[in-house]
């Protein structure tokens, strides 16, 4: 799995800001509807459904919202860049402003868990973060995050 698989051009964008975290839940789904045709209320439930069972604030200003949604083939994602950061409940404590979420099929099983994996280790790599949030334009992002890593050192 790759992120050119995760993540469609049309489903990366930069956000001014969120006064919230359900805001930005909000912001994400209305991204997932757009680029994805899915029920922007039933991302926005099943993502607050699954961070009621801990936050998904990983750190470093990293969020990976994540939920299983009925009528959905394979697993899919969005990122969002905010140019500045929100309140997340972070498991550091510090707000996010780069955040990638990925949605499963409710049935979905070892597919989800590597795709959740690609993206955690993925946005763990700090200079690769900073490269991301040093460049504020949708189609850079989308270049950025699917850049053939293969080849790159461990």
């Amino acid at each position: 799995m790759t992120f050119l698989e995760l993540l469609k051009p049309q489903a990366v964008k930069v956000v001014a800001a969120a006064s919230s975290k359900k805001r930005l839940m909000h912001d994400i789904a209305d991204l997932a509807e757009s680029a994805y045709a899915l029920s922007a209320p039933s991302v926005v439930e099943a993502l607050m459904e699954r961070e009621s069972l801990g936050p998904t604030g990983v750190g470093h200003g990293v969020a990976l919202p994540h939920a299983r949604l009925h009528g959905l083939d394979e697993v899919k994602g969005v990122f969002i860049l905010l140019e500045k950061p929100v309140e997340f409940e972070s498991v550091d404590r510090q707000p996010v402003d780069v955040v990638l979420s990925l949605f499963a099929p409710a049935d979905a099983g070892v597919e989800h868990l590597k795709a959740l994996a690609l993206v955690s280790r993925t946005l763990r790599d700090a200079a690769l973060c900073n490269k991301l949030r040093a460049n504020p334009d949708a189609a850079t992002l989308h270049a950025i995050l699917t850049e053939d890593r293969s080849s790159q050192a461990a």
